[in-house]
């Protein structure tokens, strides 16, 4: 029986995705003025590229996209074209990298997720963005990671909206699948860093977005997650299954222009800056 986690089971043409994801950033590294291998931390592994807009787009908008591969694979030159899509709707792209596990432990990755997002704050303006104005996506694991921005320990006002993709929200079934005995993830891990067992307060503009073909657990975690929302925060939370699309596809469509993924990315784009609960 196949693994509803393991990607490559149930997704046939998993490496062309891959192999496409590369090459279309290639392209898309080419094209697009940008500022690649910036330091956010001292590690080799703590790094983002900075995507332009057109100046006569420019709007001030930031977006930060995290990558998945279950926390252990790709980098951030995978995924260059998705700034193909926050570009052309006039925001700076910051594709962040995080170190790998299982060489570190997952509250590294989340330090360092954190510590990108503060280097924006502390750095975007000069390069013409408004740190008000941020907003995050991530796919799967990255989801996870972008959801533990999110939560009542993030710095009010710190994230106006976020586009969370196929994600996972629970890590507790991952104890039952292929990832057990790659990442090995402990007990302790679980309860720290499951976005389910956060709290969350009011503010952001959050989308949950998963694949028409994705596989029952990713549409289960969704569900689940959105339902938490709706009772731990006064935050405004979509909910989308999008046509036709699987775990690889769903994310291919996130940098093509004119796909539901890319609209719900432009359409947080457009989100104000974040109002903190306090007023």
């Amino acid at each position: 029986m196949a693994d509803p986690f393991r990607t490559r089971d149930v997704v046939p043409d998993f490496d062309r995705h891959v192999a496409d994801y590369a090459a279309r950033s290639a392209v898309t590294r080419a094209r697009l003025p940008m500022h690649p291998d910036i330091a956010y931390g001292p590690s080799p592994a703590e790094r983002l590229d900075l995507f332009l807009p057109p100046p006569h787009l420019a709007t001030g908008a930031v977006h930060m996209f995290i990558h998945g591969g279950y926390w252990r694979m790709f980098a951030k030159e995978d995924f260059s074209f998705v700034a193909e899509t926050v570009t052309r709707a006039g925001a700076i792209a910051v594709i962040v990298d995080y170190a790998l596990m299982p060489s570190v432990r997952m509250a590294t990755l989340v330090a360092q997720i954190r510590q990108a997002r503060d280097w924006i704050a502390a750095h975007i303006g000069a390069y013409g963005g408004d740190a008000s104005r941020l907003t995050i996506s991530g796919h799967s694991a990255g989801a996870q990671l972008g959801a533990l921005l999110l939560d009542a320990s993030a710095p009010a006002g710190s994230v106006a909206g976020a586009v969370l993709i196929s994600g996972i929200y629970d890590l507790a079934p991952l104890k039952h699948s292929f990832l057990r005995d790659l990442i090995d993830l402990t007990d302790e891990e679980i309860r720290a860093f499951s976005p389910l067992a956060r709290t969350y307060t009011a503010g952001a503009d959050i989308r949950l977005l998963v694949g028409e073909l994705e596989t029952a657990p990713f549409h289960q975690q969704m569900n689940a997650f959105g339902s938490h929302l709706a009772i731990a925060a006064d935050s405004r939370v979509c909910q989308r299954t999008l046509a036709g699309t699987d775990h690889m596809s769903v994310m291919a469509d996130l940098g093509t222009p004119g796909t539901d993924a890319a609209g719900h990315l432009v359409d947080c784009l457009m989100a104000g800056p974040r109002v903190p609960a306090d007023g």
